[in-house]
């Protein structure tokens, strides 16, 4: 018998507020056309005024739980993947935590900017294999309009709010064709942090500070480095990309998600993509974009799923997972 961790649950959300690309273009030197042509993105959903991370996370947390049939006394830990916490500290997830009710077990934050969904996966499938805890609260959650500079037009349009859970339980089976995460990998290189960066912190500047971003360098490798994780995430599980149901990538661009496609001859039918709804809503967007297509019927049980995401650090990363 082997451990292997099923995903129970599902749950997003999105604020209220949406902000289109034609607002958009009343406050920068943009146009809907520009934005569609570049990113696929129609518009994007931005907190309200009082709305934190924190919120964001625990209505995604609560819609999950409920997916599942679950509460949080059914949960051993909780990892929140987010580079918008509420606070320098204590961890966004310990509030979330505090307001599920849930008052034992453990929660922390994880912060791999875009990757953080995918570095979640690695971390939840780690710890629950290891035989501690049964059943993992995983969320990536982003407020990413308090860090945008309005008036950056190279930025502005590309991002938007937004959270998504899931609710990761541990089963033993002798199975292998039963449902769980087959494995994931993740990357990082720090060399190439200057092209996708936040300009402040607590320790450097004492300040929030804004995303900057080299568009063009990021798209090349963003292209170029999620296509070899993927490869390299099935050829270490023993599948074939052929044999891949669906993939669900991070909804940055609907431009990268096509070049992947491309480079890996990738049905463009088989790649979910909602990033015109929402925008890149960091780690966030991997499990806004599952969930829509679990929710529509295209992702069923038994079918062969592949995440992936790319973000600043640069970080990136692949997860397999029958669901």
């Amino acid at each position: 018998m082997a451990v292997r961790n099923v995903i129970r649950g599902i749950g997003t959300y999105l604020p209220e507020r949406v902000l289109t690309n034609v607002e958009l273009a009343a406050r920068v030197d943009t146009s809907d056309e520009w934005i569609r042509e570049r990113t696929g993105i129609k518009q994007r959903h931005i907190a309200a005024d009082g709305e934190v991370t924190s919120d964001l996370g625990y209505h995604a947390a609560m819609a999950a739980l409920d997916d599942a049939g679950m509460t949080a006394a059914d949960i051993d830990v909780i990892v929140c993947a987010t580079s918008t916490p509420d606070l320098t500290f204590p961890a966004t997830a310990t509030i979330i935590q505090e307001r599920l009710g849930m008052h034992h077990g453990a929660a922390f934050d994880l912060q791999a900017v875009c990757s953080g969904f995918l570095y979640g996966v690695n971390v939840a499938d780690a710890l629950l294999k290891a035989g501690g805890p049964k059943r993992a609260l995983l969320i990536g959650a982003e407020t990413f309009s308090c860090i945008i500079d309005w008036e950056d037009r190279g930025t502005c349009v590309l991002f938007g709010d937004g959270a998504g859970a899931v609710v990761i339980e541990a089963v033993e089976t002798d199975d292998d064709d039963a449902p769980g995460i087959l494995h994931s990998y993740v990357r990082s290189d720090g060399r190439y942090r200057d092209m996708l960066y936040v300009d402040g912190g607590p320790s450097k500047t004492q300040t929030v500070g804004h995303l900057r971003m080299l568009g063009n360098a990021v798209f090349k490798h963003a292209v170029t480095e999620i296509a070899q994780v993927m490869r390299d995430c099935a050829e270490q599980a023993g599948v074939e990309i052929a044999d891949i149901d669906w993939f669900v990538p991070h909804q940055a661009n609907q431009r990268i998600l096509n070049g992947v496609a491309k480079k890996l001859k990738i049905d463009p039918d088989s790649v979910i993509s909602t990033v015109a709804l929402h925008a890149n809503t960091s780690s966030a967007s991997v499990p806004l974009a599952m969930h829509a297509a679990v929710k529509d019927g295209r992702i069923k049980r038994g079918d062969l799923v592949m995440l992936e995401a790319f973000g600043g650090g640069f970080t990136w990363g692949a997860a397999l997972l029958r669901y």
